[in-house]
C-alpha cells in the first residue's frame, strides 16, 4: 500500500488541478498566530520587568528572561510555518503579508523594546565624560535603528524575488540577502538570556551592548551573503555523523541552554562576516596574481 505523504492527504479531491484544501491553509497560519502572540507576550513580560525594576522586586530579571525565552520561541515557530506552507503547498499572498508582520512585531519592536529597557534604562550614573541621560537618549536611537534596519530588511524581502548577494556562493545553494531579523533578534534574546535576566548596570557594558545593536541594524541591511537553511529536507536520510551532531546540540540546548544559545546564535551572526572578509581576502589575492601574471607576460 502506497503511503501518503502529506501534500497528497491535503489535497481537495474535488480540485482539478490538484490545490489544497481551505482548511490546509489555516495549518501555517496557526504557527503565525503563535509568533505575534509571543510577541505580545515577550513585551508584556519587558513592561512588568520594568515595573518590578522600580520596585525594588528581587524576581525583576525573570520577567526579562522570560521575553527572552519568549522570542527565542518565536525564532523556532518562525522557521517552522514557512516549511509547513512549502511542505503542504498552501503558501499565499495573504501568508507571505501576514508572517512579514508578525515578524515586525515578534523580532522587531519585541527585541527593541527590550534592548532599551533590559540595556539602558536601569544603568548607573557612568563618569563625567557624559550623563545617564545622554546614553540613555542613545539607547532610543539605536534599538530604533535596529526595529527601523529590520523592517526595510522584511521589506526588501517581500519585493525582490532572485535576490542577488553582494558577495554570491555556489549557484545550488539559497542564501539570505543580509542578516534575517529572526537571526537579529535570536542574538537579542539569547544574550539577555545567558545573563540571566539581569540588567545591565555598568555604562561600559551599555555602551557595548548599544554597539551590538548597531551592527544588527547594519547587516540586516546589507548586501552580505547569509546561508538560509531551506534547501535542507528533514524527510531525506541523514548520515551517521549528521544525527550524532543533532542529538549532541539537542542535549546541549536541553541542559546548557544559555551557552549553547548564545554560541549558536553568535556563530550565525558571524557567519556572514567571516564570508564577506573571506571573500574580500581571496578577491585581493586573485587580483593580485592576475597583476602578476600581466607583468610576467609584459
Amino acid at each position: 500500500m502506497r503511503t501518503m505523504s502529506l501534500r497528497d492527504r491535503l489535497v481537495d479531491p474535488k480540485s482539478i488541478d490538484r490545490r489544497p484544501r481551505r482548511a490546509a491553509y489555516a495549518l501555517p497560519t496557526l504557527f503565525t498566530a503563535g509568533n505575534v502572540f509571543l510577541g505580545f507576550y515577550a513585551i508584556v513580560q519587558i513592561i512588568q520587568g520594568a515595573l518590578a525594576m522600580l520596585q525594588n522586586a528581587a524576581s525583576a530579571h525573570l520577567y526579562f528572561q522570560t521575553a527572552a525565552i519568549a522570542i527565542g520561541v518565536a525564532v523556532f515557530l518562525d522557521g517552522l510555518d514557512g516549511r509547513i506552507a512549502r511542505m503542504t503547498n498552501t503558501t499565499s499572498d495573504f501568508g507571505r503579508e501576514m508572517d512579514s508582520l508578525a515578524d515586525c512585531i515578534t523580532f522587531g519592536i519585541a527585541p527593541a523594546v527590550l534592548g532599551v529597557v533590559w540595556g539602558i534604562q536601569f544603568v548607573t550614573p557612568p563618569t563625567d565624560l557624559f550623563t545617564l541621560d545622554t546614553l540613555r537618549h542613545a539607547g532610543y536611537f539605536f534599538s530604533f535603528i535596529f526595529l527601523l534596519c529590520g523592517a526595510a530588511r522584511l521589506a526588501r524581502f517581500n519585493i525582490t524575488k532572485n535576490p542577488i548577494p553582494k558577495n554570491p556562493g555556489k549557484p545550488d545553494r539559497k542564501y539570505f540577502v543580509g542578516l534575517p531579523i529572526p537571526a537579529g533578534a535570536a542574538v537579542v534574546a539569547s544574550v539577555v538570556y545567558a545573563c540571566n535576566g539581569e540588567p545591565l548596570r555598568w555604562w561600559v557594558f551599555s555602551a557595548a551592548w548599544l554597539a551590538l545593536l548597531a551592527l544588527l541594524g547594519f547587516l540586516m541591511v546589507s548586501t552580505w551573503r547569509y546561508p538560509s537553511f531551506k534547501d535542507i529536507n528533514l524527510m531525506r536520510p541523514r548520515s551517521f555523523l549528521v544525527v550524532i551532531l543533532l542529538g549532541s546540540a539537542i542535549y546541549l540546548i536541553l541542559f546548557f541552554s544559555q551557552p549553547t544559545l548564545l554560541a549558536l546564535s553568535a556563530a550565525y551572526l558571524a557567519t556572514g562576516i567571516v564570508i564577506r572578509i573571506g571573500g574580500a581576502v581571496r578577491r585581493h589575492f586573485r587580483a593580485r596574481r592576475e597583476h602578476e601574471a600581466e607583468q610576467q607576460l609584459g
